[in-house]
């Protein structure tokens, strides 16, 4: 793939969790998609799986919005830094909502493949998150 391509692939991944369209998320991934992510607690496989993870989060964080501050790319990988907002308005992770805001630095580096998404590694701070929400309590320095 160009720069180019992989640049709009990127993009319309953005789009499609800027409008919270998990089908539109899920079509971008290949059929043998893996995807690290803390919140999965490792890898999971498949479009399937993706797009149970994607429907969690958003359920959990309906308001969630997604800002890209770099994307770097180079051949078949892509770097996407940025940062995520919401509010723990559905539960997540089978609790209760807390109503509490989050702010997490966020990574995205994605290998694509034959005009897809093939392999994408999630990196945050999953536990600050947590603590964030209030689903985590963390004893003070």
């Amino acid at each position: 793939m160009t720069r180019q391509q992989v640049e709009a692939l990127i993009a319309r991944r953005e789009k499609a969790q800027s409008d919270h369209d998990i089908s539109g998320i899920t079509a971008l991934y290949s059929d043998d998609i893996v995807v690290d992510s803390p919140m999965a607690g490792g890898a999971i496989h498949g479009r399937a799986a993706v797009e149970e993870v994607n429907h969690a989060w958003i359920a959990a964080f309906p308001d969630a919005a997604f800002t890209r501050e770099h994307l770097v790319i180079e051949g078949a990988r892509a770097v996407w830094i940025g940062e995520v907002r919401g509010t723990d308005t559905g539960g997540f992770m089978g609790m209760l909502p807390t109503g509490k805001p989050f702010r997490v630095p966020m990574v995205f580096v994605y290998t694509v493949k034959d005009g897809s998404i093939s392999h994408e590694q999630r990196i945050y701070d999953f536990s600050g998150m947590l603590i964030q929400i209030g689903v985590l309590k963390a004893r003070p320095l």
